[in-house]
């Protein structure tokens, strides 16, 4: 006979010190806890006032209140006890050393009270999961997705397609075991391949989305030659210190990376060593890695200097752009090439825009100019206020009016200004406001000048690239689940079609189980030994 289960605790609140600390124990003898150290057992689910004592010693620990939770109408399905007590260091420690000693309880592991749960069947893997994503969640984006998935609105969907794929194979099964009786139809495999079809297409669909992307945010790379204020604008936007800022070239050598919330987004923002030939080895390794993290950014910020760029930089800019992100570029518009007097393509609109940085060191018209034709066309907002105090209020800058909007193609609108337009920054730099399939911000990173802009449309950004369905396949493992049910399922779809679906009913009812099989390791159901390690260890001690 195997022995009993360990009894676990531990403290599920916040570190200590804190107003109040729950400690949560599970398992077959958490009434034996509340016993011993309470002196009762409290009625089910009713919160009662307790004095916690050392049995040993007698000595009152703390005053502070039980709950009884009896199996298997609790959160993991054993008996559950919680002691509310005080978050103090010392009320903590004595309480949790004294469980520690009562025979047959020991601490608990990372996630073990969220995998009992599961063991016991309160919750299948991917609310699982949910849960995980809910505890880590930092935005409202990530919040709302992570609550969905742990209600279980993926678990219900893959539950109806398996019920809908074992009533195909159950029709199949019919057609091969009883093909003899009259009473029996001939066309139960196409009955079943009429189930078969809708099936795989919902699979399809669930696969889609940016649900993944979501709980890791939107990634945002900071590019561009060295010394164009990269630097800067991150550490302007994180409002702090993040990277060393210094006037000579390649200081930043790594990827460095700062977490946003931009209007409920989840943002990662990514400054990149500067992009240019290079002798030294370990500056030619942080180019690499600008060149990755672009290429790999959903948009890319490709910072300009506005006191040095000359029209023919902006060919140079063109092709650091496309060598960045590998992306097919679009052609520059007949005029631009002219004016460069070469062929020239930059990477469409969409996720590359052109950041022209250092205003504040133009002649203050050139700058008010550019500020008004420019900066105002992109967010409405006054171009010479500085970022919001918090990046929750980032989106508040909308459009307005005719003249200071994108268009709806997302593609900039030459300035209108004609102070700007007379401007010598204007007529050195017109090739730039000509190539009009990449958006162009004018800001200063060191005064905060057109940030707010920037931002604003940033935020636009977030929003309209997780617009749509919400998501249900939210991590790899999930699309890989899918992907194997598709797979099996367009393989019986292609028997069916080669061969037709009589007389080939055991080959086609066994890709259905194959898929049926994927949707049940998708849940939890079978063999899933493998992935519980890996899923439980991201969990904080007691929950």
């Amino acid at each position: 006979m195997p022995p009993p289960r360990p009894t676990i605790f531990a403290l599920s609140s916040g570190r200590p010190p804190a107003a109040i600390a729950v400690i949560r124990i599970s398992g077959p003898r958490a009434r034996v806890a509340l016993e011993t150290m309470t002196g009762r057992l409290p009625q089910p689910r009713v919160a009662t006032f307790a004095r916690v004592r050392d049995p040993l010693t007698h000595e009152v620990i703390d005053e502070g209140l039980a709950l009884w939770f009896p199996a298997p109408k609790s959160e993991t399905g054993e008996d559950c006890a919680e002691l509310q007590i005080h978050g103090g260091r010392a009320v903590v420690a004595d309480t949790l050393a004294t469980l520690g000693r009562l025979e047959g309880f020991r601490h608990a592991e990372a996630g073990e009270f969220t995998r009992r749960a599961f063991e016991n069947g309160r919750l299948d893997l991917t609310a699982v999961e949910g849960l995980a994503d809910l505890v880590a969640a930092e935005t409202q984006a990530q919040r709302a997705q992570a609550l969905r998935q742990m209600q279980g609105e993926f678990a219900r969907a893959a539950e109806r397609w398996r019920t809908r794929l074992t009533e195909a194979r159950a029709l199949l099964e019919a057609g091969i075991d009883f093909s003899d009786e009259g009473d029996v139809p001939g066309n139960l495999a196409a009955q079943a391949l009429a189930v078969i079809r809708p099936v795989r297409d919902e699979l399809g669909q669930a696969r889609r989305g940016q649900g993944e992307r979501l709980r890791e945010g939107l990634q945002i790379a900071i590019a561009g030659a060295p010394n164009v204020g990269k630097s800067t604008l991150l550490n302007r936007i994180a409002q702090r210190d993040v990277a060393i800022v210094s006037p000579y070239a390649g200081t930043t050598r790594d990827v460095i990376e700062v977490h946003l919330d931009l209007g409920g987004y989840p943002v990662t923002l990514r400054d990149t060593a500067g992009i240019r030939p290079t002798d030294d080895p370990v500056e030619q390794e942080g180019v690499r890695r600008a060149r990755a993290s672009a290429g790999s950014a959903d948009l890319v910020l490709w910072l300009v200097d506005a006191s040095e760029i000359e029209a023919g930089d902006v060919i140079e800019a063109a092709k650091q752009m496309r060598a960045a992100t590998g992306q097919a570029g679009a052609e520059v518009p007949a005029a631009a090439a002219e004016a460069l007097n070469e062929q020239a393509a930059i990477p469409g609109a969409g996720r590359l825009w052109l950041v022209i940085n250092k205003i504040d060191l133009l002649s203050p018209e050139a700058t008010g100019a550019a500020s008004r034709s420019t900066l105002g066309r992109f967010s409405g907002a006054d171009p010479d206020s500085d970022i919001p105090r918090h990046s929750r209020e980032y989106g508040h800058g909308e459009p307005q009016g005719e003249g200071s909007r994108i268009t709806e193609s997302g593609r900039g609108q030459k300035p209108r200004d004609p102070a700007f337009l007379n401007s010598p920054f204007f007529e050195k730099n017109e090739p730039i406001f000509k190539l009009t399939n990449t958006p162009h911000f004018f800001i200063s990173a060191a005064t905060g000048q057109g940030l707010a802009a920037l931002l604003a449309q940033i935020t636009k950004f977030a929003r309209e690239f997780f617009s749509g369905e919400p998501a249900l396949a939210t991590r790899q493992r999930h699309r890989q689940m899918i992907g194997d049910a598709i797979g099996a399922l367009s393989d019986a779809l292609a028997l069916a079609e080669a061969q037709g679906a009589e007389g080939c009913e055991e080959l086609i009812a066994e890709q259905v189980r194959l898929a049926t099989r994927a949707l049940e390791r998708l849940t939890g159901r079978v063999d899933v030994e493998d992935v519980l390690d890996v899923i439980f260890r991201d969990f904080c001690i007691g929950k």
